[in-house]
């Protein structure tokens, strides 16, 4: 064997990738986007983005702040202008007292997901996650050598946790506890009494908590909560929220949290060690979204709301499918189990045979295995078609 055969055969990707996942939702998109190019039409249910504009007074924003040549570095850990913005609105919308000082800018919501999970938790640690859950919390807890430890979220409590269930799971391993609510994939939310329940369980240990509130703009009954209003659980709690869903601005990149005193300097030297910072004319749109008027904000939720009906009346109507109404987000996660599919192969199948793009809900943990994920952030008229093309399927391919 030649020198150069050895260096090529020693020239292999970390091991460590091996423990990294992925998110699915984008490789059923890349294929579903192969479909398409080859002249099948299929309907997007698939992609968690709202399908509608950014509001033009923040595209105006950050026309502007192009045009006063806002476009080079700026501090990693963002703009005083947006930072006090962003404290504003996380204080005003959880009845905390937040500061400045605390919140921290970056290019969306994961890298809070991955930088915090990496910033607490060693090899060995316990992480308590919500599952089915986003994708990326079990792949960051992986990759930061810590354990996985699923809270389960099922059908018969509406998606919201069990009190007695997450205190089984906290143990003196337990380094950090993460919470969605509005929930993806599900649309559940946890409330207040739940959350307090909790609060004072996670007291008893020293577990730091990611409450990931990236959709607390979009309940559709009852006020939001956070558990970080709970007694003495804010210094211990970073609180997640962002512009992508709010505003349909996904594309955007800008995500933002409140970060307790102690992770503030370790989440920035990530920071400055990955992506520098948010480009500020960014920054500068985002500050025009927290301060400027909401109309489009509560135009989008009372048309997800009414797709929110559609579609769940719409899957409860099918053959073998049961359906939760949603609480938040702008997700459906129906149980497929009594159509006699499996749900991975339905949700291949839909894509392949009817031109529908949904997510199996194995992707997001072995709980929700019996469930595919649908996004209603789509017109009216294609959720309908959506639906249809199911029933059509359904009652031609039944196993």
């Amino acid at each position: 064997m030649t020198s150069s055969a050895l260096d090529v055969s020693a020239r292999r990707a970390s091991a460590s990738l091996e423990r990294l996942g992925t998110e699915t939702a984008f490789t059923v998109l890349a294929r579903a986007n192969e479909l398409e190019r080859r002249g099948v039409d299929v309907i997007h249910l698939e992609i968690g983005e709202p399908d509608f504009a950014t509001p033009q007074h923040v595209c105006d924003a950050a026309a502007e702040a192009i045009r006063a040549g806002h476009t080079h570095y700026c501090a990693s850990a963002g703009l005083p202008e947006l930072r006090e913005a962003a404290a504003e609105r996380l204080s005003s919308t959880r009845g905390l007292a937040i500061t400045p000082a605390n919140v921290l800018v970056a290019t969306g919501a994961k890298p809070f997901l991955f930088f915090g999970i990496l910033a607490t938790c060693d090899p060995g640690d316990e992480v308590v996650y919500p599952d089915p859950g986003f994708p990326i919390y079990e792949s960051a807890i992986r990759w930061a050598g810590a354990t996985p430890v699923p809270l389960p979220l099922r059908d018969e409590r509406d998606f919201a946790f069990d009190v007695g269930e997450l205190e089984e799971r906290l143990t003196p391993r337990t380094k950090l506890v993460i919470l969605n609510s509005p929930h993806n994939p599900t649309g559940g939310v946890v409330g207040r009494s739940d959350l307090e329940a909790a609060a004072e369980l996670i007291a008893r240990t020293s577990a730091w908590v990611l409450s990931d509130e990236v959709y607390s703009a979009m309940q559709y009954d009852g006020d939001f909560a956070s558990i970080a209003s709970c007694p003495g659980m804010l210094e211990r709690t970073i609180v997640l929220d962002g512009l992508s869903k709010t505003y349909a601005m996904t594309g955007w990149r800008c995500g933002f949290a409140a970060v307790p005193d102690a992770l503030v300097d370790p989440i920035v030297r990530f920071f400055v060690n990955s992506t520098s910072c948010v480009p500020p004319f960014v920054q500068l749109a985002g500050v025009a979204a927290l301060r400027g008027p909401d109309d489009d904000v509560r135009a989008m939720l009372a048309e997800f709301a009414a797709r929110r009906s559609l579609v769940v009346d719409g899957l409860n109507s099918l053959p073998g499918v049961t359906c939760r109404m949603p609480r938040g987000a702008f997700y459906a996660f129906p149980n497929v189990a009594g159509t006699g599919f499996d749900a991975d192969e339905l949700a291949l199948r839909l894509l392949e045979e009817a031109g529908v793009a949904t997510l199996a809900g194995s992707a997001f943990g072995a709980v929700g295995r019996d469930h595919l994920r649908l996004s209603y952030a789509n017109s009216r008229a294609k959720l309908s078609e959506a639906i249809h093309r199911i029933a059509s399927f359904l009652a031609a391919s039944r196993p």
